[in-house]
């Protein structure tokens, strides 16, 4: 296994910056970081985090591999298997620990959340059966509420890679999962009491959407229906977005 060389990686993405004829600011503004990042890269003080690497090789139009090889491969150049295999061992060897999630650790959050699912299809259900007005929109929240709430109570990261601690980062990736939140910079101190905050908030709305439609329904129909689904988005507004700056910003 061949080790990354530091200053040579970050000639080689100088040199592919300048071809594009974009700066240090510009391209850490496409990547979502500061430029310092960037800067620290291209004089051989770090390297970037590997969820940074494939976004990184697209915008400097070369391979992952030619990243990693610190130089250009000709588009015959056939790569032996041995090579092939060194730069795996390096890629995983340079990469993060596989994250742990929240089924790794057996959080109470997975049983809390089977909970609330539980009496959330109970009490949909029941306002279905009687007919109760602003289904489409209870439906359409308590959904996103179930499946939001299965990733943070069940499949969550426990802990950020590297890249969010050594840079001002308000975009979070995991898979298919994307969360950005203008003016929040996610990272290892925050990171827990945000998601802890989005569980307790998901679970909640789970359970009281249904049985708030089911009591108030039931005393003022016609008002309900008209302002039903309106304080249903602004309940969903008020108890997820502003959780996230509120604890964001406080343990940022």
């Amino acid at each position: 296994m061949f080790n990354i060389d530091k200053k040579k990686f970050g000639a080689f993405v100088a040199a592919l910056r300048k071809e594009k004829g974009i700066t240090q600011k510009e391209l850490s503004e496409q990547l979502c970081i500061s430029d310092k990042a960037v800067s620290k890269w291209e004089t051989g003080v770090s390297l970037p985090d590997t969820v940074l690497l494939i976004p990184l090789a697209n915008l400097l139009d070369v391979s992952v591999t030619e990243l990693l090889v610190c130089e250009r491969l000709p588009s015959n150049d056939a790569l032996k298997p041995d090579k092939v295999e060194d730069i795996v061992k390096t890629a995983i060897t340079y990469a993060d620990e596989a994250p742990e999630r929240a089924y790794h650790v057996k959080s109470k959050w997975i049983v809390i959340y089977g909970i609330s699912l539980l009496i959330c299809g109970i009490s949909t259900f029941l306002n279905y059966t009687t007919a109760k007005p602003c289904m489409d929109a209870l439906v359409t929240f308590v959904l996103m509420c179930a499946v939001f709430g299965a990733y943070f109570c069940c499949f969550v990261r426990t802990k950020l890679s590297r890249l969010y601690d050594e840079n001002n980062v308000n975009i979070f990736y995991d898979g298919p999962f994307r969360m950005n939140v203008p003016g929040v910079n996610f990272n290892n101190r925050n990171w827990p009491h945000i998601v802890q905050a989005l569980r307790l908030s998901l679970c909640l709305n789970m359970i009281l959407l249904p049985i708030l439609n089911l009591l108030i329904s039931s005393m003022a129909v016609a008002v309900w229906e008209n302002i039903g689904k309106y304080v249903f988005l602004a309940i969903m507004l008020c108890s997820v977005f502003l959780p996230i700056y509120v604890v964001g910003k406080k343990y940022e």
